[in-house]
């Protein structure tokens, strides 16, 4: 087995793939623009409520969670049209488990939420 060689420019056109993946995604998906407006008001609330590196960082974490799990859910629905158009069990069974993994992911980013901003918020009233 022949190893290729490190290449530059093979890694400049995997951040342009991986570019042009997310501008696709975003005019795509409505839940994209969703978890969008949904992240940058949690990233604001975090500056607003000088959140600790700590709760920063899980915080970056959730919110990573979160869209790595949306964007394969997109990937893996797209994958699955690929296959066939038409209502099969099968395919909607692993359409329905990747959108399964958003939610769960949506739920442990919502609970994170909850544990670092209502104590926060609860100080002001």
């Amino acid at each position: 087995m022949k190893r290729e060689s490190f290449s530059w420019k093979q890694r400049g056109s995997s951040i342009y793939y991986a570019w042009t993946g997310m501008k696709g995604f975003f005019r795509s998906e409505h839940n994209a623009r969703i978890h969008l407006a949904i992240t940058i008001a949690v990233l604001l609330a975090s500056l607003l409520f000088q959140i600790s590196s700590l709760e920063w960082c899980l915080v970056i974490v959730a919110i990573a969670i979160v869209w790595m799990a949306e964007i394969f859910n997109t990937a893996i629905e797209k994958a699955m049209d690929q296959v066939s158009m038409e209502r099969r069990p099968g395919i909607q069974l692993v359409k329905d488990l990747s959108a399964a993994a958003v939610l769960f992911g949506a739920a442990a980013a919502l609970v994170i939420g909850c544990i670092i901003f209502i104590p926060k918020i609860s100080l002001l009233w």
